[in-house]
């Protein structure tokens, strides 16, 4: 079948949505910290057209790349999810993102873009293209996956079920090449990655997540909200420490605590800082 078929089809397109493994066969696919999402740009460089392109994509087709799993999130989310890896524009307050299946349907229909050729050329004759080495690939992934389940499976009874299930979740369908399907406000939330949504820098951070962390959990106390268990979390330095395993949902009283105690004080620092410049 011609490849070209998949970009005239949309019931072929969904025969193969779930093939995501494909992507990472054709080149390497760069994602936000999340290991799920990414941006236009992203997935305009990953096809190697410009942003333009990727957004008369998603104009014409959006009801379909939306069933897929693309979404607009608010600023606050997008930073959720982001940290302070992409910085955005002031005037920025929502932000396309696409997951691996969404990237995978963009790949479908794009025409001009020889990476998304190649991705319809897996997609309509997988077993004859792949290689003895993408094959062994596929092989390594699954036993990593594999491995890591089984760590998460004896770390389960003391570290927060849910959070011990989200990831072996997630590292289940790394194995398997599929898109985790998890609803967005299991996402993990984590403090230093919240602080550095605020423009947080490394010193800073380290100073009060300690002491946010105590707050949020005296915050959800007096709301008669549950607090979460724990979850093992890596620090700076590589050390693991356990911490709450706060989601996505909990992003309220996330922002609930930061105003109360930390807003107006960095507000003060950055006035401070222009100041200064500004003297200089």
């Amino acid at each position: 079948m011609n490849e070209l078929a998949l970009t005239e089809s949309a019931s072929l397109r969904a025969e193969h949505a779930g093939r995501v493994d494909v992507l990472d066969k054709v080149k390497a696919l760069s994602l936000l910290p999340d290991n799920v999402h990414a941006t236009t740009e992203m997935v305009a460089t990953y096809y190697e057209v410009s942003p333009e392109a990727i957004d008369q994509i998603v104009k014409r087709n959006r009801p379909e790349l939306e069933s897929n799993g693309y979404r607009v999130l608010s600023r606050t989310e997008f930073e959720g999810v982001a940290g302070d890896t992409l910085k955005l524009s002031p005037q920025a307050r929502r932000v396309a993102v696409f997951n691996r299946r969404a990237i995978l349907n963009v790949g479908q229909i794009l025409t001009g873009s020889k990476p998304a050729k190649d991705v319809r050329a897996y997609l309509l004759n997988l077993e004859e293209v792949a290689t003895h080495e993408q094959r062994s690939e596929a092989i390594d992934r699954v036993q990593l996956a594999k491995a890591r389940i089984e760590m998460l499976a004896a770390a389960d009874g003391y570290l927060d079920t849910k959070w011990v299930r989200l990831k072996m979740r997630i590292q289940a369908a790394i194995g398997l090449g599929e898109e985790p399907e998890i609803e967005p406000d299991e996402m993990p939330l984590y403090v230093p990655d919240f602080l550095k949504s605020k423009g947080l820098k490394g010193d800073q951070i380290k100073s009060i997540q300690s002491w946010f962390g105590r707050r949020l959990v005296k915050f959800a106390l007096a709301e008669g909200r549950p607090v979460p268990e724990k979850r093992a979390e890596d620090t700076t330095s590589g050390a693991l420490r356990e911490t709450n395993a706060w989601t996505r949902k909990d992003l309220p009283l996330f922002e609930e605590v930061w105003d109360t105690y930390y807003a107006s004080e960095f507000a003060r620092d950055e006035q401070a800082e222009l100041f200064a410049g500004s003297d200089a």
